[in-house]
């Protein structure tokens, strides 16, 4: 696969690095690795990235990009995240190809979850 001119990584901010890394892993099942006190890189997450330390946070109400995952169980996934702390900003909402809903995670960040049934 040619990844030149290709999007390789993403970041997003955190204002609690291992509260971060526990709601990702308990809900999406990512791993990480450490870069000192202020950064962690994230994998097992489709594409890789990681998390910096800051009390900014990112919303597409305000012109964020808004990362979307995917997920086979759309249900058991809101489950998860609720369960782990995100907080549901979106119901789940039908949309030409699928469904999704949209969440916060403990930073304050919008994320997305979609799945094709």
């Amino acid at each position: 696969m040619n990844v030149d001119n290709k999007i390789n990584y993403i970041e997003l901010p955190a204002k609690d690095i291992s509260a971060t890394k526990k709601f990702y892993s308990d809900t999406f099942f990512w791993e990480f690795t450490d870069y000192g006190s202020d950064y962690v890189a994230f994998s097992n997450a489709g594409l890789q990235g990681g998390f910096y330390q800051s009390e900014l946070s990112s919303d597409a109400q305000t012109g964020s990009a808004l990362v979307v995952l995917f997920s086979d169980s759309l249900e058991s996934t809101l489950a998860r995240v609720k369960e782990n702390g995100g907080v549901i900003n979106k119901e789940i909402f039908s949309f030409p190809g699928g469904r999704r809903f949209h969440f916060l995670d403990l930073s304050g960040n919008e994320l997305a979850v979609w799945s094709d049934s």
